[in-house]
């Protein structure tokens, strides 16, 4: 990781051998097998693998959301054993609620805590950090994808999370809005210093904005590899060295679904 001057406020994150499966009709489907690592306070890591093997998972297992089977997860040397505000999930999908308006979805986490009156200024501060404050009373009907991505930004934010996952929060978004919404994750991490988890199926995208990325393996997953980007920001994609290492990234993921590709009996190509 390029050396930062400024204090980190997020949270160390250890992951301990977890291994988590689920019950379907025909079985258990084991998701994640006996999987570790750790990342340091106000560090950016990005889970990156194929569809399926676990990247969601294992962020469920650290918002709290679900328990693995086998294994520890572990914030700040305590166990996660719950949800906890501080420890903000973003999905793909925003989620608000259409009957509120922006800044109502902000002050969902505080209201629901009963701090919604001592927490006026920071959900004003919440919608300016993510440039909303003039779309406060709209509804999540009249927002753009991009807007009201950053509206659920904001509902993380307003609860000063010491680690941030960010379950593909970008993957529906067209070209042109994903790449500012990257430019703004950057620019929010590099203000608030959380530790940010992102799971992406975008390779560029995780180098663009990580320190490290993690490939996985198909499911069930487990670590390919643990790669340390190194390069200062801002990153220029056709930069050699970016190039390299997105390539390196892409060969492991293309020899991993190789290697778990059905083999064909019939002879066809």
């Amino acid at each position: 990781m390029v050396n930062d001057p400024r204090p980190a406020r997020g949270a160390a994150i250890d992951v301990l051998g977890a291994t988590q499966a689920f019950r379907t009709s025909g079985g258990d489907l084991l998701v994640l097998d006996d999987v570790s690592f750790s990342a340091r306070p106000g560090e950016f890591v990005a889970l990156v693998g194929p569809s399926g093997s676990g990247k969601s998972t294992l962020l469920r297992l650290l918002a709290g959301l679900d328990a693995p089977l086998f294994g520890e997860v572990y914030v700040d040397g305590r166990k996660v054993t719950g949800p906890d505000p501080r420890r903000a999930l973003v999905f793909q999908d925003p989620t608000l609620l259409p009957w509120r308006t922006v800044r109502q979805n902000v002050a969902t986490g505080p209201q629901a805590r009963g701090r919604l009156a001592a927490s006026q200024e920071v959900i004003d501060r919440a919608l300016e950090t993510v440039g909303l404050t003039d779309f406060a009373r709209s509804w999540p009907s009249q927002l753009s994808g991009g807007m009201a991505q950053r509206t659920a930004l904001a509902r993380a934010l307003v609860n000063d999370p010491s680690v941030l996952l960010l379950d593909e929060p970008l993957g529906k978004l067209d070209a042109l809005t994903r790449r500012t919404l990257q430019g703004e994750l950057l620019r929010l991490w590099e203000e608030h210093r959380y530790t940010a988890l992102l799971v992406t199926h975008d390779v560029s995208e995780a180098l663009v904005l990580a320190d490290r990325v993690v490939v996985f393996s198909p499911r069930p997953a487990r670590i390919r590899a643990d790669i340390e980007v190194g390069l200062p920001r801002p990153r220029d994609q056709a930069d050699p060295a970016f190039i390299a290492l997105r390539e390196r990234i892409l060969t492991l993921l293309d020899a991993d679904l190789a290697a778990s590709a059905p083999s064909r009996q019939d002879g066809s190509r």
